[in-house]
């Protein structure tokens, strides 16, 4: 290999994007950030990422490293065998064969992958999950996402659209999702969600000031209204989260998301909700994300090294 090899890895949001150059072992050596401003368009925004994974492929060489891959996430529905980003709402891309596009313009070969699968990845091989062979993590943010990762690999499906844990129906009665279906998990547990709930039952619908970790220390602090809420999501989620055991049958379950930051005010609870549910299947293990937001960028990293056969030296970290 190259002397001092590094990816450039790239996690794309709708409002910003996480950029980093990181070694084969999962360290980091480089980091920026940069907005997304996805209201350009389609087309700016790939220009921006092409941009950008550019210059920091420069910057790496000015700086005696050697760039051998590109690994990109986004988020929406991705295509990875054929590196296409078919969907994304976020981002407003519809069938942008980023893959191509970015080997095009940088002359190396690129991964692209979905940002909650390369999330869980990176928690898997690097991170929360590390030393386990079947991980199921779920970013609970805005909305509610999996990965599921078997023997360090992520599951991608038949259409590049699986790990929708968000959209189980837990609650036939419930609100009504955004995806038009009522009921559905990332209606009733999601940190937006929580946040909704709260208003409603309060009487301000219309307050979008109480967020979901307010919520969390109002129910701490013994307030009935937000007790009541806060068990209700825990209790969604416990369903959640049972039905993806009974699918996957994981050792460990790792929670990512803004809303894990609320730490034993929602692992506590969760995990006797959890372990109440669970009949024949066995209580997996879970645990909060250890890497935080540069799990985006590791995976998208650990992504490009898989694809051209370089893994044995993550284990390093």
């Amino acid at each position: 290999m190259s002397a001092d090899p590094v990816v450039v890895a790239l996690d794309v949001g709708g409002t910003g994007m996480k950029c980093a150059l990181v070694r084969p072992d999962g360290d980091t050596v480089h980091t920026e950030r940069h907005p997304t401003d996805a209201g350009r368009g389609p087309a700016a925004v790939v220009g921006t990422v092409l941009d950008v994974a550019g210059g920091l492929a420069a910057k790496a060489r000015a700086n005696g490293r050697t760039p051998i891959a590109v690994g990109i996430a986004v988020p929406g529905v991705v295509d990875e065998t054929r590196g296409v980003a078919v969907w994304s709402a976020n981002v407003g891309f519809r069938d942008v064969p980023l893959r191509d596009l970015a080997v095009t313009r940088l002359g190396l070969p690129t991964a692209l992958g979905h940002d909650v699968r390369v999330g869980g990845l990176a928690e898997a091989r690097l991170g929360a999950g590390r030393g386990t062979d079947h991980v199921l993590f779920v970013a609970i943010g805005t909305g509610i996402a999996a990965a599921h990762v078997v023997g360090g690999t992520a599951a991608v499906g038949a259409h590049g659209a699986p790990g929708e844990i968000g959209h189980i129906m837990v609650r036939p009665d419930g609100p009504r999702c955004g995806c038009g279906r009522p009921g559905c998990l990332e209606a009733l547990a999601s940190a937006a969600a929580i946040g909704r709930r709260y208003a409603e039952v309060a009487g301000t619908p219309g307050d979008a000031a109480v967020t979901a970790a307010e919520v969390a220390e109002r129910a701490a602090a013994g307030e009935p209204l937000a007790g009541r809420v806060w068990r209700e999501a825990v209790d969604a989620l416990a369903d959640g989260l049972a039905t993806g055991q009974a699918l996957f049958d994981v050792a460990t379950i790792v929670l990512g998301g803004g809303l894990v930051r609320a730490g034993d005010l929602l692992l506590t609870p969760l995990r006797a909700a959890l372990r109440e549910r669970m009949t024949f299947h066995r209580e997996p293990r879970l645990v909060a994300a250890a890497l935080g937001d540069e799990a985006g960028c590791l995976g998208a990293a650990l992504l490009a090294l898989d694809a051209i056969g370089v893994r044995d030296q993550q284990e390093m970290r």
